[in-house]
């Protein structure tokens, strides 16, 4: 499997329908894609040693499985498109995975006003879907059922965050909180089955 399929947009989503705005990390994830679509493993290696993504690696160290570093150079180093497609997908499933765990958090926090607490589930969800969406249609090709959890998780979210009518706050937007902790739980599941499956083929 080319590493070229872990950057194709989610279509059947409807916050897929749109590719959210880069950042460095996703900026040099691109380009390490980019480069292994080219077959050109030395300049992606290169720049993941020199890059956002490695760099966002080691900032998320404690928060991500053991060696994610190592094996993600190690299969650039052979040349191993499918291996480092398998390491990134894992990392940016664990990126949107702590993003679900912080705005869990952030909606549970007392004395926040409906339109704070609408507006954090908002501002949450595109980042989540920043990260995810690189990877879903890799996630789908292992996983297709978490892929269609994920998704159905985020629609439901984002229908307890949207503006009501007119405008007008949500009547309950910390509702969101249900199907964020499900996207939680569901990439968490997802890194660690692939965790294991990286593992066990090395």
């Amino acid at each position: 499997m080319a590493l070229v399929t872990i950057i194709s947009p989610a279509a059947a989503h409807h916050v897929g329908s749109y590719v959210p705005r880069d950042n460095a990390v996703t900026t040099n994830f691109k380009q390490i894609k980019f480069s292994v679509q080219a077959k050109r493993f030395d300049v992606a290696l290169q720049l993941f040693e020199s890059g956002a993504v490695r760099a966002e690696m080691r900032a998320q160290a404690a928060t991500l499985p053991s060696g994610l570093e190592d094996g993600t150079r190690a299969a650039l180093r052979a040349s191993d498109g499918p291996e480092a497609e398998r390491r990134l997908m894992i990392f940016f499933a664990a990126l949107a995975r702590n993003l679900a765990v912080e705005a869990d958090r952030q909606l549970g926090a007392p004395g926040v006003t409906l339109e704070t607490r609408a507006a954090t589930g908002r501002k949450f969800l595109e980042a989540i879907w920043r990260y995810y969406n690189l990877v879903d249609f890799a996630v789908a090709m292992r996983d297709s059922k978490s892929s269609v959890a994920v998704r159905l998780a985020f629609d439901e979210a984002e229908a307890y965050v949207k503006p009501a009518a007119g405008g007008a706050a949500p009547d309950d937007p910390a509702k969101a909180r249900q199907p964020i902790q499900r996207i939680a739980q569901v990439l968490s599941t997802l890194i660690e089955t692939s965790s294991t499956s990286a593992r066990r083929s090395s």
